[in-house]
């Protein structure tokens, strides 16, 4: 009885030693919390104003919420009264053991860091990295979102990235679209060049300068391959694209531009 009493008593004494210390680390806590959340609510607003690129402003918040968060956590373990120089040891310890097994991740953190100062995209650009396009939507620490023309969202490791050859269609402002046309040996170019550019200047989202191009662009085995080189900005891609293939289809349909087809192909005269 009396070594449960002396336990009971050392515990007693615990509790009423550690409590009030537990309580206040909790309260702080809670506080610091929302004061960190004021903050980068706070810097955020104040990063618009200062007119910080959609680019490093989540960068900058995310690096700035680790800081202040981890901050926070090394004053409760004070307040708790733990050894902060054994902590800080064992913290080292542990940091170099995840930093080897987490080499790929600290690539890809080291390549953000490149992607956002060097600026080879920023947010809402259309980018093509190896085969994969679509829209910056993020820069992440670790990745890059991109968003497809399907709306699907695609995550990059920014350390492929880098490592890779990336297309930035939206640097210049504008991008010019590659599309062909067939048109048969017997029919006449000059027509044709005209019914084409005839589809093009209506279409209001073609850029006039640079001023579209068509032109004979090779000699097929049935046709000859016209080249359709109209500009347009890079979000107005698809919807140009699609209008000047219902466009020129129309034309060919009213104006009786015939099609060559490789079944039963006969020989003809050339046109001019």
């Amino acid at each position: 009885m009396e070594k449960i009493n002396e336990y009971l008593e050392i515990a007693i004494d615990k509790i009423v030693f550690y409590t009030p210390k537990i309580l206040a680390a909790a309260v702080i806590l809670w506080i610091g919390f929302k004061i960190i959340k004021k903050v980068l609510s706070l810097l955020e607003r104040t990063l618009k104003k200062m007119q910080v690129s959609d680019t490093m402003r989540p960068f900058l918040l995310s690096m700035l919420s680790i800081i202040l968060k981890a901050s926070l956590i090394f004053v409760i373990v004070s307040i708790l009264g733990a050894d902060l120089s054994g902590l800080l040891t064992i913290l080292a310890a542990m940091g170099f053991a995840i930093g080897l097994s987490l080499q790929g991740s600290l690539g890809n953190f080291a390549s953000g860091i490149l992607i956002l100062f060097l600026k080879p995209y920023k947010v809402h650009d259309w980018i093509q990295i190896d085969d994969k396009f679509g829209k910056v939507e993020e820069i992440g620490i670790f990745n890059t979102v991109i968003i497809t023309p399907g709306h699907k969202s695609m995550i990059i490791p920014n350390a492929k990235i880098t490592d890779d050859v990336v297309t930035n269609y939206s640097k210049k402002g504008m991008i010019r679209l590659e599309i062909t046309v067939a048109m048969p040996y017997a029919e006449d170019f000059p027509k044709v060049q005209k019914i084409i550019m005839d589809v093009l200047k209506p279409i209001d989202k073609i850029l006039a300068d640079p001023k579209p191009i068509v032109g004979i662009e090779t000699f097929d085995s049935h046709s000859i391959v016209i080249g359709v080189r109209p500009y347009a900005r890079p979000d107005d891609y698809w919807d140009v694209m699609y209008r000047v293939h219902h466009g020129i289809k129309q034309a060919f349909h009213e104006n009786n531009v015939k099609v060559a087809y490789s079944e039963g192909v006969e020989l003809g005269t050339i046109g001019k």
